[in-house]
């Protein structure tokens, strides 16, 4: 008797990827946590393979996502508790973002379909996180998302807005070298995301505990509104802590 049975199945494209083998951390952990009711936090295990069926299986209140009988990641129940500070403008979170794109020095992300410099329109979301001040390790980036992750009726899903938030919430934390890769992440959406608006993404530090990199992101409309908000837990891999 098969320890888990799957109750649906998961292929990721490779269009979604973080690092060129993997999928991207927030897209995977978005679309595991659909099968939990309510708030979840997703814990992930080990880098999310591509193009290939991976399964999601019931245990307990939460769902675990299966490669063969690896655990991928695992989606349990929970509340979703961030204070985010009021939004950047549209035009100093532009200057942000031009910021990052032009002073980008580690090229381990460039693939990334959330943050990749090799990703153009239509192709990745092209959020470029970069300090909302010179030396700062509070980020923020403009996002206006297109017709290739909306919904017929404009609306993005819920896995895209978890992608959204994923990369700015590790920028606080990415230096010229080495990595840091996402451990843990939670969303809240609080208005629907819609095609064509105009949204700006925050990113700081909420603490660390040796190679445990603690932050938060938040989404907003132009106007200023909390759209969304997260919570992520990220893992410095090798290089200098910041």
């Amino acid at each position: 008797m098969e320890r888990y049975v799957s109750i649906d199945q998961i292929t990721i494209p490779k269009r979604f990827c973080g690092p060129p083998e993997s999928g991207n951390g927030g897209y995977v952990c978005g679309l595991l946590a659909g099968y939990v009711s309510g708030g979840s936090e997703v814990t992930l295990r080990m880098p999310p393979p591509l193009e290939r069926p991976l399964d999601v299986v019931r245990e307990g209140d939460g769902v675990l996502l299966m490669d063969g009988d690896k655990v991928v990641a695992e989606a349990r129940p929970a509340e979703i508790d961030v204070d985010a500070p009021a939004a950047p403008s549209w035009d100093e979170a532009a200057v942000a973002a031009k910021r990052g794109y032009a002073n980008r020095g580690n090229e381990q992300y460039n693939s990334c379909w959330v943050c990749g410099l090799d990703r153009g329109p239509g192709d990745g979301l092209c959020i470029f996180p970069g300090p909302i001040t010179e030396g700062s390790h509070t980020m923020a980036a403009t996002w206006v998302p297109d017709a290739t992750v909306a919904h017929p009726d404009g609306i993005v899903p819920p896995e895209i807005v978890w992608s959204a938030l994923d990369c700015p919430s590790g920028f606080p934390y990415i230096q010229p070298s080495g990595v840091v890769v996402l451990g843990r992440y939670a969303v809240k959406r609080m208005t629907p995301i819609r095609r064509d608006e105009r949204y700006i993404v925050r990113g700081w530090r909420t603490g660390d505990d040796a190679r445990k990199l603690f932050s938060a992101s938040a989404l907003y409309g132009e106007d200023g509104t909390l759209c969304a908000v997260a919570k992520a837990t990220w893992i410095q891999i090798e290089g200098e802590q910041s």
